[in-house]
């Protein structure tokens, strides 16, 4: 999939932003509307190497996928990349760049893109999988946003892996 992005604009400074995207266990607090059974894949779930994985739930549809926090550029930059899909034969990629916008306000870009492996994936993706996500995407930061101004982040939203 061509990479799609989505913005928000959140009144918080942009190295408490950072604090909490590095920590991945948060991205289950903003994105339980369209992601479920959130599971970290290591005990530490802040900074390079943690890890999660995830259902994304699209109506009768779902994939499972890995995400890995691999590259933190304090406070501008998170990507984290992983694999979806059947056999986790697609590979993900999510970057996040986080800008100063005004006083103390951050522009976050979040940046997601897939590599459809089969005639059978990009089929999907034309039938519709690009507009459904990032309209889910959007929600997700504009749920992040309400979290980090109007109330205290929940720390730790997702569970360790049994195991």
């Amino acid at each position: 999939m061509r990479p799609l992005t989505v913005t928000c604009v959140i009144d918080s400074p942009r190295e408490r932003v950072f604090d909490y995207l590095a920590d991945i266990a948060n991205h289950a607090e903003f994105t339980d509307h369209f992601i479920r059974e959130f599971r970290l894949e290591r005990l530490s779930s802040k900074g390079r190497g943690a890890a999660a994985r995830f259902k994304i739930t699209a109506g009768p549809f779902s994939i499972w996928t890995d995400e890995v926090l691999t590259e933190l550029e304090p406070p501008y930059r998170i990507v984290a990349e992983g694999r979806g899909g059947r056999s986790n034969r697609v590979p993900v990629r999510f970057e996040y760049r986080l800008i100063p916008h005004d006083t103390d306000m951050t522009r976050v870009e979040l940046t997601f893109s897939t590599q459809p492996a089969t005639a059978v994936d990009r089929l999907r993706e034309a039938l519709g999988a690009r507009s459904w996500l990032k309209q889910r995407w959007a929600r997700a930061l504009r749920r992040m946003r309400v979290v980090l101004e109007e109330g205290e982040p929940s720390a730790h939203a997702a569970r360790p892996a049994a195991g």
